[in-house]
């Protein structure tokens, strides 16, 4: 298993970049390595115990393969198979199967890492990546796009290597074990790096612009996986030190309330959905425990939703509402937005309830809240008129259909890996939080035309953000 490992991680660079030397078998290639992926993640869910693997003892650097890393790897593997899938009959060079390739080998490193240093390499191979997926279209604006988000997320891990630093001063290693004996700047520091990188509270709110501008399958990328290697560190350091459990409960309920509150108000579907994905978030990292199963829910369903949104005759939720969707494509986003609210039938509902049911009182209530504010959101995707022959409609491409088949058929599977949340009361509560989130769209919301202003978003605001957030954590963890 650890030459299997090895070899994993080596495999997506070594074949992207021979993708260049064969051109010709780019999607093959690339196809190739996700699908080792899916296998590997398999093995992972699988396995009852632990594959540790130690690279330079004196370092602390280290490999932590698990359960938990499955269901990251499995949810990447997915989405990343959808992508190539839709992507596959249009004309994209080698250069973005390449991009592809090592973006996910570089977000699969992330999960099994379990040492500051690995880490930071590998997040500093996904931002690359990321970035020059996000540029591809080679326009000005999405160069800006871009670079903006390069420059968000290299002044994070700025941070976070600052951090590092002082965890391997205080403790001797770089493991993540380090921060038990680490100074409270270290911790906050490390921590305000991957806040920021995740897309947690506002210093996350780079993304609903950066997720909503990209092309569609490098949204669906952005959202369904790339946001996940902010998080997963966290989760394991929640898993791996016990005080750092206390500060994500209060990120995870303020995050789910924030991305909620613009999610609700927002006019644009592609901004609708990425401000859903900063809730989401805040759901994933409420139960370490249970994180991985969230994740794989939320990545699959998200990435449905913006391949669809990207198919769809307008981004305004105004005209969609006066311009029937074909039915197929209607029933693929009500399916895809039931999962995001917890309706029972798909695997949001397991994850949803089973996270619901591991909180505290008090944070449950919370994120119950954030969950009706979900079902509102998402109420203005379910309630869109259709037709089944719509006039005027544009087909979507060739590849639409396989990589949605997969990501619902992805939702509806994994719906089986834990049928222990189907109780009567987690059923009846899934219900009735959907029905008041419908019941409050329908009478009052369809017919606000509030929207949340945008200036927190701006670049400038963002970097003042992360000096804020830098503050409460030093706060935080000094009580």
């Amino acid at each position: 298993m650890m030459m299997m490992t090895i070899a994993w991680i080596a495999l997506p660079l070594f074949v992207g970049f021979s993708i260049y030397l064969l051109p010709k078998l780019d999607r093959y290639l690339a196809m190739g390595v996700v699908l080792v992926s899916v296998a590997y993640s398999l093995t992972l869910i699988q396995l009852s115990g632990t594959l540790d693997l130690q690279l330079l003892d004196n370092f602390g650097v280290r490999l932590l393969a698990d359960s938990l890393s499955g269901y990251f790897i499995l949810g990447n593997a997915l989405v990343t198979t959808a992508v190539l899938l839709y992507c596959w009959p249009q004309e994209k060079s080698a250069f973005f199967f390449t991009q592809l390739t090592v973006l996910h080998g570089s977000v699969n490193a992330v999960f099994i890492c379990a040492d500051f240093i690995s880490l930071y390499v590998a997040l500093e191979v996904v931002g690359i990546a990321a970035f020059l997926l996000i540029a591809y279209p080679r326009t000005d604006r999405s160069i800006w796009i871009g670079l903006r988000y390069l420059f968000v997320s290299n002044t994070a891990m700025l941070f976070y290597l600052i951090g590092a630093v002082l965890v391997y001063q205080a403790s001797g290693s770089f493991s993540y074990v380090g921060l038990q004996q680490a100074p409270t700047d270290a911790i906050a520091l490390i921590m305000l790096g991957m806040l920021t990188k995740g897309g947690i509270f506002v210093s996350g709110l780079w993304l609903p612009l950066t997720h909503s501008e990209s092309e569609t399958p490098v949204s669906a990328m952005l959202s369904g996986v790339v946001v996940k290697t902010g998080v997963f560190p966290l989760v394991r350091c929640a898993l791996l030190v016990s005080d750092i459990q206390p500060i994500l409960q209060i990120f995870s309920v303020a995050t789910a309330l924030l991305g909620v509150g613009y999610a609700i108000f927002e006019k644009d579907t592609k901004r609708m959905l990425a401000a859903s994905t900063i809730s989401q978030l805040g759901f994933v990292i409420a139960a370490p425990a249970l994180a991985g199963f969230y994740a794989l829910s939320h990545g699959l369903a998200k990435a449905a939703l913006f391949l669809v949104a990207g198919n769809l005759p307008s981004r305004s939720f105004q005209e969609l509402r006066q311009t029937p969707i074909q039915l197929p494509v209607w029933g693929v986003l009500v399916v895809a937005s039931l999962s995001i609210s917890g309706f029972p039938l798909v695997s949001g509902f397991n994850a949803k309830a089973l996270t619901l049911k591991a909180l505290d009182p008090w944070q449950s209530i919370v994120l119950t809240i954030a969950a009706t504010g979900t079902a509102i959101a998402f109420a203005k995707f379910i309630f869109l008129p259709f037709q089944r022959f719509p006039e005027s409609v544009k087909q979507p491409s060739a590849g639409f259909w396989p990589a949605l088949a997969l990501l619902i058929g992805g939702l509806i599977t994994s719906n089986s890996f834990s049928f222990e949340a189907y109780t009567l009361s987690n059923i009846n509560k899934a219900l009735l939080v959907i029905a008041a989130g419908w019941f409050i769209y329908s009478v009052w919301l369809r017919k606000l035309k509030l929207e949340l202003p945008r200036a927190a978003e701006r670049l400038e605001h963002l970097i003042g953000a992360m000096s804020l957030i830098l503050v409460l954590l030093f706060s935080m963890v000094l009580a």
